[in-house]
């Protein structure tokens, strides 16, 4: 799958232009993020999709030297499971 980057969203869209899987992290210091948002479509679901575009925001992040706020609770999922990732983690949102 293909993605867009921009600043502080990745995503793709369909044929069509309808959005099919999303992530956000908004900046919040000039070296940090805040990922606090991720969409997959239904049509999308358990094909690791979300998980592409965790890799995709590590990825990003780490080239550019920035650091995270994980406030999603995909995004905190993600990290417990790839802790050799966690290099770009600056804070975790205690659990609800």
């Amino acid at each position: 799958m293909e993605f867009i980057r921009e600043t502080n969203r990745i995503y793709a869209e369909d044929a069509t232009g309808r959005l099919i899987a999303e992530v956000s992290f908004p900046q919040l210091s000039p070296d940090t993020v805040n990922i606090d948002h991720t969409f997959v479509d239904d049509t999308l679901r358990g094909q690791g999709v979300a998980g592409q575009l965790m890799q995709t925001v590590y990825e990003t992040l780490k080239a550019d030297g920035r650091r995270a706020a994980l406030n999603c609770a995909y995004a905190v999922k993600w990290y417990a499971a790839h802790p050799e990732k966690n290099d770009v983690i600056a804070a975790v949102a205690p659990t609800r």
